[in-house]
């Protein structure tokens, strides 16, 4: 069964990163969707999905997750394995760093998911976040702004990781 990959971009980079995890995990065992051009049926379709996000302003959600969000009350995440990743700006918005993930977090947990690839706030700079839960993230964190030359690494050793949780191999 196919992973389903569902995330939103405005700027490009968190395009960019559900894109390196495309490449990585293989095209032939993802589906990749951009969140402002899906029905619900194509997250329902998917009992394995990874959501990516920015965090914008004060914390608030990507434009077309954002726009979508109202829909996640309809879908049942029952038997679904969930990860996310976040793209935020530790230095800028250190107050609000990857909430973006948090925000989803709380509202696909509430709907029945299982949600894997927690990750260790140790290598990051930042005051606040609701994305942090008992001293780790709730997925993934990228700092495109500040840390790209990090990214990669994040990427590869999150999806190593997360595959047992996935059944892909890594």
């Amino acid at each position: 069964m196919k992973i389903g990959l569902f995330y939103g971009s405005d700027t490009g980079n968190t395009q960019e990163v559900a894109e390196k995890i495309v490449e990585i995990i293989g095209e032939e065992n993802i589906d990749l969707y951009c969140i402002g051009e899906v029905e619900n049926s194509d997250l329902e379709n998917h009992n394995f999905l990874i959501l990516g996000t920015s965090t914008w302003y004060d914390g608030e959600l990507q434009s077309e997750w954002e726009d979508f969000f109202i829909n996640l009350d309809d879908i049942d995440f029952t038997n679904k394995t969930v990860a996310l990743f976040g793209l935020g700006d530790q230095y800028t918005y250190g107050e609000y760093f990857v909430d973006g993930i948090g925000i989803l977090y709380d509202k696909i947990i509430e709907k029945g998911a299982r949600v894997v690839g927690q990750w260790p706030i140790d290598d990051y700079d930042f005051d606040e976040s609701i994305a942090e839960r008992n001293g780790e993230f709730v997925g993934l964190a990228i700092d495109e702004d500040n840390e790209s030359e990090k990214t990669d690494a994040r990427i590869n050793t999150w999806l190593q990781q997360i595959s047992q949780d996935f059944g892909f191999k890594y």
